[in-house]
């Protein structure tokens, strides 16, 4: 094996590509060594496949120039090994040949040889093919640039996309924990909570807080859109309506230093103006509040834009409660309505999100009201999470397991055991 010294070469410039000359006979090699050399190009010549495979793994040549027939491995059999030996970056490989027959030219092209030479070598056409290799390697290293650009953006992507995930789900705890009680006992009622946001965090919020002595309060809200936004105002929300005594929206201070609710309708109207004039946000939110008598069973509510409240009454018998409403944040005095019930022993009430009731299956068909009622009534015999898990899993089953919203819900049960009236 020996190695032009190109440095000796004043021509040769210092961006110029490395060649790798294959060949058993020296004069032809020196030959065209002189004409890549004149021409600008690395130079360096193996005499057979071996030495030449040697010299790719040391070396790296940019463009390698093989004799077809050699002794021992044939320059076919080294184009296929020199191309099983690329991975990161593309050589260029001319084939010289004596051959002209379209079978050769064929299996040639199948070895990975990209072009081909015939014997004797014309100095202009030697030239001309390599110019074209000029322009493949150029590209070839323009994508590859591009690759390793898109790349690394790609790993910093996923690295952003894992700090995003681990923040929603810090949040989703975070939101979970809006929902300080899940389940609460009052008296003869029994009060269960769901939220089940459709992705890591949601709009969704429900809860429930003392009013005195035998009452309490209840909401469930539903902010529009998804996401961060969502999330954010119904933590507002959640600040409002079930923090601390002195800062509940929904309470206030009787003469006597007393705490009692606010009527639902007042409360409905206070919340939609500190959307409209405080917060000045272009969501809003659908809602329903109800005020518990848990010692006789009365309820006031007030529905805004929710989904109308179910009633299951001991009996089995369904009805939809409420007036529908406007949503709260989108009309300034907006009026609401008042609706007053009493739960019997046995009743119960279901409030949902439209999440629920607007669950597709594969044909686009909501569950709606009536699929709603029917779970209701498939599950009479559930109480509490019993009822609530298996609805949300008839939803599931629905939707295929393909949720389109937040799902959240209100479950308030008055024992069927219980007897005594209170006025």
């Amino acid at each position: 094996m020996s190695i032009v010294d190109v440095q000796a070469v004043k021509t040769v410039p210092r961006s110029s590509r490395l060649v790798l000359l294959v060949d058993d006979s020296r004069a032809q090699r020196r030959t065209l060594a002189v004409q890549l050399i004149r021409a600008g190009y690395h130079v360096v010549e193996a005499s057979n496949s071996d030495e030449a495979m040697a010299i790719c793994v040391e070396r790296r040549p940019d463009i390698v120039i093989s004799d077809w027939m050699m002794p021992g491995q044939s320059g076919l059999d080294f184009c296929r090994d020199f191309r099983s030996m690329q991975s990161d970056r593309y050589g260029y490989f001319i084939l010289l040949t004596s051959r002209n027959d379209k079978k050769d030219i064929a299996a040639g092209l199948r070895a990975g040889a990209d072009e081909f030479l015939t014997k004797p070598v014309s100095g202009a056409e030697l030239l001309a093919r390599l110019s074209a290799s000029e322009r493949i390697l150029r590209m070839e290293q323009s994508l590859r640039k591009t690759n390793a650009q898109l790349s690394e953006t790609l790993t910093q992507l996923r690295e952003t996309q894992a700090a995003i995930e681990r923040d929603l789900r810090e949040a989703r705890n975070l939101q979970q924990s809006l929902v300080r009680d899940r389940h609460g006992r009052f008296g003869e009622f029994d009060l269960s909570l769901l939220m089940r946001p459709a992705g890591h965090i949601g709009g969704d919020l429900v809860g429930f807080f003392p009013i005195n002595a035998r009452r309490v309060g209840l909401f469930a809200l539903d902010v529009s859109g998804h996401g961060v936004a969502a999330a954010l105002l119904s933590a507002r929300l959640a600040a409002l309506l079930s923090g601390a005594t002195d800062h509940n929206i929904a309470l206030k201070v009787t003469d006597l230093g007393l705490y009692d609710a606010r009527p639902p309708v007042e409360i409905l109207r206070e919340l939609n103006g500190l959307m409209l004039d405080d917060l000045r946000t272009d969501s809003y939110f659908t809602m329903v509040y109800a005020d518990l008598d848990f010692l006789s069973g009365k309820l006031r509510l007030v529905q805004a834009g929710h989904p109308y409240p179910v009633l299951q009454r001991a009996d089995g018998t369904i009805e939809a409660i409420g007036r529908g409403g406007l949503p709260v944040g989108i009309f300034a005095h907006a009026e609401y309505d008042e609706v007053q019930l009493t739960l019997n022993p046995g009743d119960r009430l279901f409030i949902t999100s439209d999440g629920l009731t607007e669950t597709e299956n594969q044909r686009g068909e909501t569950l709606g009201d009536d699929g709603l009622q029917a779970i209701l009534r498939t599950n009479a015999s559930l109480k509490g999470d019993a009822l609530l898990e298996s609805i949300c899993w008839s939803a599931a089953h629905y939707s295929q397991g393909r949720p389109n919203d937040d799902i959240s819900a209100v479950l308030i049960e008055r024992s069927r055991e219980a007897q005594t009236e209170w006025d």
